[in-house]
Protein backbone atom coordinates (compact mmCIF):
# COMPACT_ATOMS: atom_id res chain seq x y z
CA UNK A 1 0.00 0.00 0.00
CA UNK A 2 1.62 3.30 -1.08
CA UNK A 3 1.69 5.76 1.80
CA UNK A 4 3.28 9.18 1.70
CA UNK A 5 5.99 10.10 4.18
CA UNK A 6 3.47 12.56 5.62
CA UNK A 7 1.12 9.76 6.77
CA UNK A 8 1.13 9.95 10.59
CA UNK A 9 -1.47 7.79 12.30
CA UNK A 10 -2.40 8.77 15.84
CA UNK A 11 -5.56 6.98 17.03
CA UNK A 12 -5.92 8.63 20.42
CA UNK A 13 -9.71 8.57 20.88
CA UNK A 14 -9.89 4.81 21.30
CA UNK A 15 -7.75 5.12 24.44
CA UNK A 16 -10.72 6.68 26.23
CA UNK A 17 -12.32 3.26 26.41
CA UNK A 18 -15.74 1.66 26.33
CA UNK A 19 -17.62 4.47 28.08
CA UNK A 20 -17.23 6.72 25.03
CA UNK A 21 -17.73 4.51 21.97
CA UNK A 22 -18.82 1.12 20.71
CA UNK A 23 -16.93 -1.08 18.24
CA UNK A 24 -19.08 -1.59 15.15
CA UNK A 25 -18.86 -3.21 11.75
CA UNK A 26 -19.44 -1.33 8.49
CA UNK A 27 -22.40 -2.35 6.34
CA UNK A 28 -21.66 -4.86 3.55
CA UNK A 29 -22.67 -2.77 0.55
CA UNK A 30 -23.81 -4.50 -2.65
CA UNK A 31 -21.94 -1.97 -4.80
CA UNK A 32 -18.94 0.29 -4.27
CA UNK A 33 -18.60 2.89 -7.00
CA UNK A 34 -16.29 5.81 -6.33
CA UNK A 35 -18.04 9.09 -7.06
CA UNK A 36 -15.82 11.67 -5.36
CA UNK A 37 -12.28 11.64 -4.08
CA UNK A 38 -10.69 14.68 -2.45
CA UNK A 39 -7.04 14.35 -3.42
CA UNK A 40 -6.08 17.72 -1.92
CA UNK A 41 -7.46 16.62 1.45
CA UNK A 42 -5.86 13.20 1.03
CA UNK A 43 -2.48 14.83 0.47
CA UNK A 44 -2.83 16.68 3.76
CA UNK A 45 -2.83 13.35 5.62
CA UNK A 46 -0.52 11.28 3.42
CA UNK A 47 -3.15 9.22 1.57
CA UNK A 48 -2.94 10.79 -1.88
CA UNK A 49 -1.06 7.84 -3.42
CA UNK A 50 -3.75 5.23 -2.82
CA UNK A 51 -4.93 3.42 -5.93
CA UNK A 52 -8.66 3.37 -6.60
CA UNK A 53 -8.85 -0.24 -5.40
CA UNK A 54 -7.06 0.66 -2.17
CA UNK A 55 -9.26 3.73 -1.75
CA UNK A 56 -12.38 1.60 -2.01
CA UNK A 57 -10.94 -0.95 0.40
CA UNK A 58 -10.53 1.76 3.04
CA UNK A 59 -13.42 4.13 2.29
CA UNK A 60 -16.12 1.73 1.08
CA UNK A 61 -15.34 -1.50 2.96
CA UNK A 62 -13.42 0.32 5.74
CA UNK A 63 -10.44 -1.95 6.06
CA UNK A 64 -8.28 -0.36 8.80
CA UNK A 65 -5.54 2.01 7.75
CA UNK A 66 -2.00 0.96 8.77
CA UNK A 67 -1.20 1.46 12.46
CA UNK A 68 -4.54 3.17 13.00
CA UNK A 69 -7.76 2.15 14.74
CA UNK A 70 -8.24 -1.61 14.45
CA UNK A 71 -11.93 -1.07 13.69
CA UNK A 72 -14.67 1.57 13.52
CA UNK A 73 -16.02 3.19 16.69
CA UNK A 74 -19.57 4.55 16.98
CA UNK A 75 -19.23 7.47 19.36
CA UNK A 76 -21.62 7.92 22.28
CA UNK A 77 -23.27 11.27 22.97
CA UNK A 78 -26.55 12.91 23.89
CA UNK A 79 -27.89 16.30 22.87
CA UNK A 80 -30.55 18.94 22.80
CA UNK A 81 -32.47 18.82 19.53
CA UNK A 82 -34.43 22.02 19.01
CA UNK A 83 -34.02 22.60 22.78
CA UNK A 84 -35.48 19.19 23.72
CA UNK A 85 -33.07 16.84 25.47
CA UNK A 86 -32.57 13.48 23.76
CA UNK A 87 -30.69 10.76 25.68
CA UNK A 88 -31.02 8.27 22.82
CA UNK A 89 -28.53 9.81 20.44
CA UNK A 90 -25.09 8.64 19.33
CA UNK A 91 -23.49 7.75 16.01
CA UNK A 92 -26.52 6.14 14.42
CA UNK A 93 -25.28 6.00 10.81
CA UNK A 94 -21.61 6.80 11.11
CA UNK A 95 -18.45 6.03 13.01
CA UNK A 96 -14.94 7.26 13.70
CA UNK A 97 -12.72 5.37 11.27
CA UNK A 98 -9.21 6.74 11.80
CA UNK A 99 -7.18 9.60 13.27
CA UNK A 100 -4.14 11.17 11.63
CA UNK A 101 -1.85 14.15 11.96
CA UNK A 102 -2.09 16.87 9.34
CA UNK A 103 1.05 17.48 7.31
CA UNK A 104 2.71 20.75 8.27
CA UNK A 105 0.46 21.84 11.14
CA UNK A 106 0.50 18.57 13.07
CA UNK A 107 -3.20 19.00 13.95
CA UNK A 108 -5.05 15.82 14.82
CA UNK A 109 -7.71 15.08 12.20
CA UNK A 110 -10.51 12.53 12.17
CA UNK A 111 -11.76 10.42 9.30
CA UNK A 112 -15.41 9.71 10.09
CA UNK A 113 -18.36 8.43 8.11
CA UNK A 114 -21.97 9.09 7.30
CA UNK A 115 -24.16 6.34 5.90
CA UNK A 116 -21.87 3.45 6.87
CA UNK A 117 -24.55 1.23 8.41
CA UNK A 118 -26.44 0.60 11.60
CA UNK A 119 -24.94 0.93 15.07
CA UNK A 120 -26.30 0.48 18.60
CA UNK A 121 -27.51 4.10 18.31
CA UNK A 122 -29.44 3.78 15.05
CA UNK A 123 -32.83 3.50 16.78
CA UNK A 124 -35.32 2.89 13.93
CA UNK A 125 -32.97 4.24 11.24
CA UNK A 126 -31.40 2.19 8.49
CA UNK A 127 -27.95 3.69 8.99
CA UNK A 128 -27.72 4.77 5.38
CA UNK A 129 -27.18 8.03 3.49
CA UNK A 130 -28.81 9.08 0.25
CA UNK A 131 -26.53 9.84 -2.65
CA UNK A 132 -28.15 13.25 -2.90
CA UNK A 133 -27.35 13.90 0.77
CA UNK A 134 -23.71 13.06 0.07
CA UNK A 135 -23.61 15.40 -2.93
CA UNK A 136 -25.11 18.19 -0.83
CA UNK A 137 -22.44 17.74 1.85
CA UNK A 138 -19.65 17.83 -0.73
CA UNK A 139 -21.00 21.11 -2.05
CA UNK A 140 -21.54 22.70 1.36
CA UNK A 141 -18.08 21.83 2.63
CA UNK A 142 -16.37 23.03 -0.56
CA UNK A 143 -18.21 26.35 -0.58
CA UNK A 144 -17.65 27.01 3.11
CA UNK A 145 -13.95 26.30 2.78
CA UNK A 146 -13.77 28.72 -0.16
CA UNK A 147 -15.42 31.40 1.99
CA UNK A 148 -12.98 30.97 4.88
CA UNK A 149 -15.25 29.07 7.27
CA UNK A 150 -13.63 26.46 9.56
CA UNK A 151 -15.23 23.33 8.15
CA UNK A 152 -14.92 19.60 7.77
CA UNK A 153 -14.00 18.52 4.26
CA UNK A 154 -15.78 15.89 2.22
CA UNK A 155 -13.08 13.26 1.71
CA UNK A 156 -14.79 10.47 -0.20
CA UNK A 157 -18.19 9.58 -1.60
CA UNK A 158 -18.96 6.04 -2.72
CA UNK A 159 -22.26 4.98 -4.23
CA UNK A 160 -23.41 1.78 -2.53
CA UNK A 161 -26.16 0.35 -4.74
CA UNK A 162 -29.12 0.28 -2.37
CA UNK A 163 -32.57 1.75 -2.94
CA UNK A 164 -33.57 3.93 0.02
CA UNK A 165 -36.99 5.22 0.97
CA UNK A 166 -37.07 8.74 2.41
CA UNK A 167 -39.92 11.06 3.24
CA UNK A 168 -38.12 14.19 2.04
CA UNK A 169 -36.82 12.87 -1.31
CA UNK A 170 -38.50 11.15 -4.27
CA UNK A 171 -38.14 7.46 -3.39
CA UNK A 172 -36.70 4.98 -3.87
CA UNK A 173 -33.47 6.95 -4.12
CA UNK A 174 -29.82 6.03 -4.49
CA UNK A 175 -27.51 5.36 -1.54
CA UNK A 176 -23.95 6.33 -0.65
CA UNK A 177 -21.37 6.35 2.10
CA UNK A 178 -19.50 9.58 2.81
CA UNK A 179 -16.20 9.99 4.63
CA UNK A 180 -15.32 13.39 6.03
CA UNK A 181 -12.02 14.77 7.29
CA UNK A 182 -12.41 17.06 10.27
CA UNK A 183 -10.78 18.42 13.37
CA UNK A 184 -12.46 16.54 16.24
CA UNK A 185 -15.81 14.90 16.82
CA UNK A 186 -15.87 15.76 20.54
CA UNK A 187 -19.34 17.27 20.62
CA UNK A 188 -21.01 19.32 23.30
CA UNK A 189 -23.33 16.33 23.51
CA UNK A 190 -20.38 14.05 24.34
CA UNK A 191 -20.11 15.90 27.65
CA UNK A 192 -23.88 15.98 28.06
CA UNK A 193 -24.09 12.21 28.04
CA UNK A 194 -21.65 11.90 30.93
CA UNK A 195 -23.42 14.66 32.86
CA UNK A 196 -26.78 12.93 32.31
CA UNK A 197 -25.29 9.69 33.69
CA UNK A 198 -23.77 11.66 36.61
CA UNK A 199 -20.31 10.39 35.70
CA UNK A 200 -18.13 13.20 37.00
CA UNK A 201 -15.13 10.92 36.64
CA UNK A 202 -15.76 10.53 32.92
CA UNK A 203 -16.31 14.26 32.47
CA UNK A 204 -12.85 14.80 33.97
CA UNK A 205 -11.38 12.14 31.67
CA UNK A 206 -13.03 13.80 28.66
CA UNK A 207 -11.87 17.28 29.69
CA UNK A 208 -8.29 16.06 30.06
CA UNK A 209 -8.45 14.36 26.67
CA UNK A 210 -9.86 17.42 24.91
CA UNK A 211 -7.42 19.87 26.47
CA UNK A 212 -4.31 17.72 25.98
CA UNK A 213 -5.28 16.74 22.44
CA UNK A 214 -6.70 19.96 21.00
CA UNK A 215 -5.52 22.77 23.27
CA UNK A 216 -2.07 21.72 24.52
CA UNK A 217 -1.08 25.39 24.84
CA UNK A 218 -3.28 25.64 27.96
CA UNK A 219 -2.80 22.11 29.28
CA UNK A 220 -0.57 23.32 32.12
CA UNK A 221 -3.29 25.53 33.62
CA UNK A 222 -4.78 24.14 36.83
CA UNK A 223 -8.50 24.55 36.08
CA UNK A 224 -8.86 22.51 32.92
CA UNK A 225 -12.67 22.60 32.74
CA UNK A 226 -12.56 26.39 32.79
CA UNK A 227 -9.87 26.67 30.13
CA UNK A 228 -11.67 24.11 27.96
CA UNK A 229 -14.82 26.24 28.04
CA UNK A 230 -12.75 29.36 27.30
CA UNK A 231 -11.30 27.66 24.23
CA UNK A 232 -14.69 26.34 23.11
CA UNK A 233 -16.28 29.78 23.53
CA UNK A 234 -13.55 31.46 21.48
CA UNK A 235 -13.63 28.81 18.74
CA UNK A 236 -17.43 28.86 18.56
CA UNK A 237 -17.50 32.66 18.37
CA UNK A 238 -15.08 32.57 15.43
CA UNK A 239 -17.07 29.85 13.67
CA UNK A 240 -20.32 31.75 14.16
CA UNK A 241 -18.78 34.96 12.82
CA UNK A 242 -17.57 33.14 9.72
CA UNK A 243 -21.01 31.63 9.15
CA UNK A 244 -22.62 35.05 9.41
CA UNK A 245 -20.13 36.70 7.06
CA UNK A 246 -20.65 33.85 4.58
CA UNK A 247 -24.43 34.18 4.79
CA UNK A 248 -24.64 30.53 5.83
CA UNK A 249 -27.52 28.95 7.72
CA UNK A 250 -26.58 25.60 9.26
CA UNK A 251 -30.17 24.60 9.90
CA UNK A 252 -29.80 22.22 12.85
CA UNK A 253 -27.70 23.85 15.56
CA UNK A 254 -28.35 21.14 18.11
CA UNK A 255 -25.78 20.48 20.83
CA UNK A 256 -24.74 17.25 19.12
CA UNK A 257 -23.85 19.26 16.00
CA UNK A 258 -21.27 21.48 17.69
CA UNK A 259 -17.75 20.40 18.61
CA UNK A 260 -15.38 21.93 21.17
CA UNK A 261 -12.83 22.83 18.47
CA UNK A 262 -15.29 25.13 16.70
CA UNK A 263 -15.55 23.50 13.31
CA UNK A 264 -18.63 23.31 11.12
CA UNK A 265 -19.66 19.78 10.10
CA UNK A 266 -22.55 17.41 9.36
CA UNK A 267 -24.50 19.28 6.69
CA UNK A 268 -28.18 18.40 6.45
CA UNK A 269 -30.76 21.07 5.51
CA UNK A 270 -28.20 23.87 5.11
CA UNK A 271 -28.76 26.95 2.97
CA UNK A 272 -26.84 30.03 1.87
CA UNK A 273 -28.75 33.29 2.06
CA UNK A 274 -30.19 34.46 -1.23
CA UNK A 275 -30.45 37.99 0.21
CA UNK A 276 -30.09 39.64 3.59
CA UNK A 277 -32.89 38.17 5.71
CA UNK A 278 -32.49 37.54 9.47
CA UNK A 279 -35.58 35.31 9.44
CA UNK A 280 -34.34 33.00 6.70
CA UNK A 281 -34.41 29.33 7.78
CA UNK A 282 -32.77 26.30 6.26
CA UNK A 283 -34.81 23.40 7.65
CA UNK A 284 -38.37 22.94 6.43
CA UNK A 285 -39.21 21.54 9.88
CA UNK A 286 -37.91 24.62 11.76
CA UNK A 287 -41.40 26.06 12.09
CA UNK A 288 -40.51 28.56 14.83
CA UNK A 289 -37.35 29.84 13.13
CA UNK A 290 -35.24 28.75 16.11
CA UNK A 291 -32.19 28.28 13.90
CA UNK A 292 -32.86 31.08 11.42
CA UNK A 293 -29.93 33.14 10.13
CA UNK A 294 -30.44 35.99 12.59
CA UNK A 295 -30.89 33.68 15.59
CA UNK A 296 -27.70 31.68 15.06
CA UNK A 297 -25.77 33.77 17.63
CA UNK A 298 -28.47 33.02 20.21
CA UNK A 299 -28.39 29.31 19.32
CA UNK A 300 -24.61 29.02 19.60
CA UNK A 301 -24.56 30.79 22.96
CA UNK A 302 -27.39 28.62 24.30
CA UNK A 303 -25.41 25.53 23.31
CA UNK A 304 -22.33 26.86 25.06
CA UNK A 305 -24.42 27.31 28.20
CA UNK A 306 -25.33 23.63 28.05
CA UNK A 307 -21.66 22.69 27.78
CA UNK A 308 -20.91 24.94 30.75
CA UNK A 309 -23.62 23.18 32.73
CA UNK A 310 -21.84 19.87 32.23
CA UNK A 311 -18.47 21.32 33.22
CA UNK A 312 -20.03 22.86 36.35
CA UNK A 313 -20.14 19.33 37.76
CA UNK A 314 -16.34 19.27 37.97
CA UNK A 315 -15.30 22.89 38.68
CA UNK A 316 -16.47 26.13 40.27
CA UNK A 317 -19.06 28.24 38.51
CA UNK A 318 -17.14 31.53 38.61
CA UNK A 319 -14.64 30.70 35.88
CA UNK A 320 -17.32 29.17 33.67
CA UNK A 321 -19.53 32.23 34.02
CA UNK A 322 -16.61 34.48 33.11
CA UNK A 323 -15.93 32.35 30.02
CA UNK A 324 -19.57 32.58 28.93
CA UNK A 325 -19.59 36.33 29.55
CA UNK A 326 -16.67 36.70 27.14
CA UNK A 327 -18.71 35.33 24.23
CA UNK A 328 -20.35 38.58 23.16
CA UNK A 329 -17.09 40.50 22.88
CA UNK A 330 -15.29 37.64 21.19
CA UNK A 331 -18.08 37.26 18.66
CA UNK A 332 -18.15 40.99 17.93
CA UNK A 333 -14.38 41.01 17.31
CA UNK A 334 -14.55 37.84 15.23
CA UNK A 335 -17.40 39.20 13.10
CA UNK A 336 -15.45 42.38 12.44
CA UNK A 337 -12.44 40.33 11.35
CA UNK A 338 -14.58 37.99 9.24
CA UNK A 339 -16.30 40.84 7.40
CA UNK A 340 -12.98 42.55 6.67
CA UNK A 341 -11.67 39.22 5.43
CA UNK A 342 -14.65 38.77 3.12
CA UNK A 343 -14.11 42.31 1.77
CA UNK A 344 -10.37 41.67 1.33
CA UNK A 345 -9.36 44.63 3.48
CA UNK A 346 -6.66 45.39 6.03
CA UNK A 347 -7.84 46.41 9.48
CA UNK A 348 -7.43 50.09 10.44
CA UNK A 349 -8.67 50.63 13.98
CA UNK A 350 -11.41 49.02 16.04
CA UNK A 351 -13.70 52.03 15.60
CA UNK A 352 -13.13 52.35 11.86
CA UNK A 353 -13.56 48.61 11.39
CA UNK A 354 -16.83 48.57 13.32
CA UNK A 355 -18.18 51.54 11.39
CA UNK A 356 -17.36 49.88 8.08
CA UNK A 357 -18.92 46.56 9.12
CA UNK A 358 -22.10 48.33 10.26
CA UNK A 359 -22.20 50.24 6.97
CA UNK A 360 -21.82 46.96 5.06
CA UNK A 361 -24.75 45.35 6.89
CA UNK A 362 -26.81 48.50 6.36
CA UNK A 363 -26.04 48.39 2.64
CA UNK A 364 -26.96 44.70 2.43
CA UNK A 365 -30.27 45.42 4.15
CA UNK A 366 -30.94 48.44 1.92
CA UNK A 367 -30.37 46.34 -1.17
CA UNK A 368 -33.44 44.29 -0.34
CA UNK A 369 -34.65 41.97 -3.09
CA UNK A 370 -32.31 43.62 -5.60
CA UNK A 371 -29.05 42.59 -3.93
CA UNK A 372 -27.97 39.02 -3.42
CA UNK A 373 -25.61 38.31 -0.53
CA UNK A 374 -22.61 36.85 -2.31
CA UNK A 375 -22.35 39.35 -5.21
CA UNK A 376 -22.03 42.22 -2.73
CA UNK A 377 -18.76 40.79 -1.34
CA UNK A 378 -17.55 39.77 -4.78
CA UNK A 379 -18.13 43.23 -6.24
CA UNK A 380 -16.33 45.04 -3.41
CA UNK A 381 -13.52 42.57 -2.71
CA UNK A 382 -10.41 44.66 -2.27
CA UNK A 383 -12.41 47.76 -1.41
CA UNK A 384 -11.81 50.87 -3.46
CA UNK A 385 -9.47 48.88 -5.71
CA UNK A 386 -12.60 47.18 -7.06
CA UNK A 387 -14.76 50.30 -7.33
CA UNK A 388 -14.40 50.59 -11.11
CA UNK A 389 -15.27 46.94 -11.49
CA UNK A 390 -18.30 47.21 -9.16
CA UNK A 391 -19.60 50.37 -10.83
CA UNK A 392 -19.30 48.82 -14.28
CA UNK A 393 -21.02 45.59 -13.27
CA UNK A 394 -24.63 44.42 -13.21
CA UNK A 395 -25.35 46.12 -9.87
CA UNK A 396 -23.91 49.53 -10.78
CA UNK A 397 -27.23 51.39 -10.53
CA UNK A 398 -27.85 49.97 -7.07
CA UNK A 399 -24.43 51.03 -5.79
CA UNK A 400 -25.07 54.58 -6.92
CA UNK A 401 -28.05 54.95 -4.61
CA UNK A 402 -27.97 56.97 -1.41
CA UNK A 403 -28.07 53.87 0.80
CA UNK A 404 -24.66 52.75 -0.50
CA UNK A 405 -22.83 56.08 -0.33
CA UNK A 406 -21.93 55.77 3.36
CA UNK A 407 -20.51 52.30 2.78
CA UNK A 408 -18.47 53.49 -0.19
CA UNK A 409 -17.22 56.55 1.70
CA UNK A 410 -15.99 54.43 4.60
CA UNK A 411 -14.54 51.85 2.23
CA UNK A 412 -12.24 54.46 0.72
CA UNK A 413 -10.29 54.71 3.98
CA UNK A 414 -9.21 51.05 3.88
CA UNK A 415 -6.33 49.42 2.04
CA UNK A 416 -6.78 46.12 0.19
CA UNK A 417 -5.14 43.16 1.87
CA UNK A 418 -2.94 41.26 -0.60
CA UNK A 419 -4.22 43.24 -3.60
CA UNK A 420 -2.54 40.80 -5.98
CA UNK A 421 -5.53 38.53 -5.40
CA UNK A 422 -7.57 40.81 -7.64
CA UNK A 423 -5.41 39.70 -10.58
CA UNK A 424 -7.13 36.31 -10.53
CA UNK A 425 -9.25 35.53 -13.61
CA UNK A 426 -12.11 34.89 -11.16
CA UNK A 427 -12.57 38.65 -10.88
CA UNK A 428 -12.91 39.06 -14.64
CA UNK A 429 -16.40 37.63 -14.43
CA UNK A 430 -19.57 39.57 -13.68
CA UNK A 431 -20.90 37.14 -11.09
CA UNK A 432 -19.35 35.17 -8.23
CA UNK A 433 -19.74 31.53 -7.42
CA UNK A 434 -22.86 31.09 -5.31
CA UNK A 435 -24.57 28.02 -3.94
CA UNK A 436 -28.27 28.73 -3.65
CA UNK A 437 -30.78 25.92 -3.33
CA UNK A 438 -32.07 26.14 -6.91
CA UNK A 439 -28.58 25.53 -8.25
CA UNK A 440 -28.07 22.59 -5.89
CA UNK A 441 -31.22 21.01 -7.27
CA UNK A 442 -30.08 21.78 -10.81
CA UNK A 443 -26.75 20.05 -10.17
CA UNK A 444 -28.48 16.99 -8.76
CA UNK A 445 -31.00 16.63 -11.61
CA UNK A 446 -28.57 15.31 -14.29
CA UNK A 447 -27.12 12.84 -11.78
CA UNK A 448 -30.59 11.56 -10.90
CA UNK A 449 -31.83 11.48 -14.49
CA UNK A 450 -28.82 10.46 -16.56
CA UNK A 451 -25.96 9.70 -14.13
CA UNK A 452 -24.26 12.79 -15.50
CA UNK A 453 -21.70 14.09 -13.01
CA UNK A 454 -20.12 16.67 -15.31
CA UNK A 455 -22.17 19.67 -14.04
CA UNK A 456 -21.26 18.86 -10.42
CA UNK A 457 -17.59 18.41 -11.31
CA UNK A 458 -17.63 21.73 -13.15
CA UNK A 459 -19.20 23.48 -10.18
CA UNK A 460 -16.63 22.05 -7.78
CA UNK A 461 -13.84 23.20 -10.10
CA UNK A 462 -15.27 26.73 -10.10
CA UNK A 463 -15.62 26.74 -6.31
CA UNK A 464 -12.01 25.62 -6.07
CA UNK A 465 -10.95 28.48 -8.36
CA UNK A 466 -12.82 30.88 -6.10
CA UNK A 467 -11.12 29.39 -3.01
CA UNK A 468 -7.70 29.95 -4.55
CA UNK A 469 -8.62 33.48 -5.68
CA UNK A 470 -10.04 34.61 -2.34
CA UNK A 471 -7.38 32.74 -0.30
CA UNK A 472 -9.39 33.52 2.85
CA UNK A 473 -7.94 30.68 4.85
CA UNK A 474 -4.33 31.71 4.20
Amino acid sequence: MPLSATYRPDPVFMRLGAEFADPVAPAPFPQTRLRFRNDRAAASVGLEDLTEAEWLAHFARFAPLPDNQPGPLAMRYHGHQFRSYNPDLGDGRGFLFAQLREAGSGRLLDLATKGSGQTPWSRAGDGRLTLKGGVREILAAAMLEALGVPTSRAFSLVETGEALVRGDEPSPTRSAVLTRLSHSHIRFGTFQRQAFLERRDNITVLVDHAVETYFPQVADQPDRPKVLLEQAVAASARLLARWMAAGFVHGVLNTDNMVVTGESFDYGPWRFLPRNDPNFTAAYFDHSGLYSFGRQPEAVFWNLQQLAGCLALVTDDAGLIAALNSFSGLYRDALRAAMLDRLGLTSRSADDDIDLVQAAFTALAAGGESLRWEPFFFDWFGGEASQARALAGPRADLYGQEAFLDFRRRLSAFEPKRPERLESPVFNGLEPEELLIDEVEALWAPIAQADDWAPLEGKLARIEAARVAYALGD
